[in-house]
């Protein structure tokens, strides 16, 4: 157990090694409640390096076990602590997260560690006539969170019938690709640089 808390412990710091130094491929589905987008329900699944102490501690537990659960909730402390690591916006105002989610789960697909939870949002958000912009990333980008493809973005039915999302990836020009490969693990870019955030996809969920 003490070699996956010092593993995420890292992962989900500021603190950087290289940049990035892990990676996340996310996938998002945006949930309703009587008619209300309610959450996003998130599917992250790290790389195998990241993975392998955390599997290691796991060892042979079947999906359930009290160890599995005990080092979810040690994740999930870290993503927390970061907010989600995801902020959503409509127009100017930045919606606001509940500080527990509903649910959450850890698990291993083959080398990897999934990590499952839902963003539940303070408050219920208007289907109609809005337009939010959400992005997830690690601000120092130690952390590589992606969508691999637009069909990583789902919708429930309700929020379908609604709204339509959209997936923008960066450009970043080259010095600051080679900024940010630069970085070692005596580096650490200014916090006000948002190095991570200059590197982060935008998804656009446009409601009617």
């Amino acid at each position: 157990m003490k070699i996956a808390l010092i593993t995420f412990t890292l992962l989900f710091s500021t603190a950087a090694w290289s940049h990035p130094h892990s990676f996340i491929d996310m996938k998002t589905e945006f949930i309703s409640d009587n008619q209300h987008l309610s959450g996003m329900k998130m599917v992250w699944t790290m790389d195998e390096i990241t993975s392998a102490d955390l599997l290691y501690d796991a060892g042979k537990a079947k999906p359930g076990d009290v160890v599995w659960k005990k080092l979810a909730a040690q994740v999930m402390a870290n993503v927390l602590g970061q907010h989600y690591f995801t902020e959503v916006w409509q127009d100017k105002n930045r919606v606001k997260f509940l500080n527990l989610p509903k649910e959450y789960n850890l698990s291993r697909n083959g080398n990897k560690a999934v990590l499952e939870f839902i963003v539940p949002f303070g408050e219920p958000q208007l289907l109609s006539a809005k337009q939010y912009r959400i992005q997830t990333f690690d601000p120092s980008y130690f952390v590589d969170m992606y969508y691999d493809n637009p069909q990583a973005l789902t919708m429930d039915d309700t929020v379908k019938s609604h709204c339509q999302i959209d997936l923008h990836s960066p450009k970043p020009d080259d010095s600051l690709k080679q900024y940010a490969l630069s970085l070692d693990k005596a580096d650490a870019p200014p916090e006000d640089m948002d190095l991570g955030q200059q590197f982060a996809q935008t998804v656009t969920l446009t409601c009617h």
